[in-house]
């Protein structure tokens, strides 16, 4: 008779669960082997579906419930809480992005449990000087950032980008990984059978550091030598109305289609010719960590044309799956989409090498067993004696470098 190992529980948190452009934490967390999930946060969002008993939500709604959220923020977890949490048995807590670690860090001091925290982009990018002016979690991560350096167990750059930021914060470089969160491959499949046209798409938040204003510019530019070349915009925002009215004074053919589901979002990047998300840095410094859904246009063969900005460059290989002009450079950006939408034979070659690529380098399964023996490395090396914790880690996360 095979004995099946168990499932070991972990924490995954985040303060809101989840919003619906975070669909890489829910697909790397459910493909786990050996680790079964419970996602934790302050609240439920409108957004990815979680199931009900896989999740842990301190604020349930009404007037209690935001004093649980404001009790838990400001003291950390409560005895009720705290019982709970150890009826689970969780072996470590991951945090994604920065400001949730310092949220996490309490539970994991209350638990005894290792933390580890993903960065994914604004966390590590956002100068200090605006976060001292954001909302509270992430004040508080700046306040906390100091003891989060030395009490985490693990910090994970999406990206050598992010990476190189964190260590210019501090973060101790035995610590710090870059590991590639990973694209499911059998999911984001192209149907052959469906014809393209000449579609740009457009896919994200309608925020400044995406930069759709220029890419509205840009296909200003393309439409008057190509009048049928349509721009699709799929997400939402605050700049949506300023982005529509920019869009009605140049351009001919566009379509706002609002948030949209996984889905339907694939459904259009099987049908588009290009993809261009030519992120920015903000005014606060932000900046695209790398940019998961590039890896999902490659991954349906549809190539990109963006600005190399962050982490953009290591998720589209310039010359082989798409073309990176320079920063906020709309003129250069439209000739970019200009040649893969009259270039058969280009865009075929772009179209297939993005594929290998994903296929090489960001597959799921791959990245996920990557991860998962990340957390039995961070577990296995769990100390319980007078020695400091981070120094009980540091041999084997050095170590770790070269898996990943």
């Amino acid at each position: 008779m095979k004995f099946i190992q168990p499932e070991l529980p972990v924490l995954i948190y985040r303060d809101q669960i989840l919003p619906p452009s975070e669909t890489f934490i829910k697909s790397q967390a459910e493909r786990f082997e050996s680790f079964h999930s419970y996602f934790m946060g302050s609240r439920l969002v409108p957004g990815l579906q979680i199931e009900t008993d896989k999740q842990i939500i301190i604020n349930t709604g009404g007037i209690a419930g935001r004093r649980k959220e404001l009790e838990f923020k400001l003291m950390g977890p409560g005895r009720v809480l705290t019982r709970r949490l150890k009826a689970i048995q969780p072996r470590l807590i991951h945090a994604h992005f920065g400001p949730e670690g310092c949220l996490a860090m309490p539970i994991a001091e209350k638990l005894k449990i290792p933390l580890i925290v993903t960065f994914h982009g604004y966390d590590a990018t956002t100068k200090d000087e605006y976060a001292r002016k954001s909302y509270y979690t992430h004040r508080n991560y700046l306040k906390q950032r100091p003891k989060l350096q030395q009490k985490g167990a693990l910090f994970i750059a999406v990206s050598d980008f992010i990476r190189s930021k964190l260590l210019s914060q501090g973060y101790p470089p035995e610590k710090v990984i870059r590991h590639y969160i990973g694209i499911n491959t059998e999911t984001f499949t192209p149907d052959s059978s469906i014809q393209r046209r000449d579609a740009v798409l457009f896919v994200g938040r309608l925020v400044e550091v995406k930069g759709c204003a220029y890419l509205i510019d840009a296909m200003a530019e393309v439409q008057r030598s190509n009048p049928e070349a349509e721009l699709i915009i799929i997400g939402d925002g605050p700049l949506r109305s300023e982005l529509e009215e920019r869009a009605a004074s140049k351009l001919t053919r566009y379509r706002f289609l609002g948030t949209q589901s996984p889905d339907v979002v694939r459904e259009w990047m099987n049908q588009a010719r290009v993809f261009s998300v030519p992120s920015v840095r903000a005014e606060n410094g932000a900046e695209e960590g790398l940019g998961m859904v590039f890896l999902e246009a490659a991954a349906m063969g549809l190539p990109v044309a963006s600005f190399a900005t962050g982490g953009i460059p290591e998720a589209v290989e310039h010359g082989r799956t798409g073309y990176l002009a320079p920063e906020r450079d709309a003129a250069k950006l439209s000739s970019y989409i200009e040649r893969l939408l009259s270039d058969r034979e280009l865009w075929n070659s772009f179209s297939e090498y993005g594929r290998v690529r994903v296929s090489r380098k960001f597959d799921l399964y791959e990245q996920t067993r990557k991860m998962e023996d990340l957390y039995k490395m961070v577990i296995s090396k769990q100390f319980t004696g007078d020695q400091p914790w981070e120094e009980a880690m540091l041999p084997s996360v050095s170590e770790a470098q070269h898996i990943l």
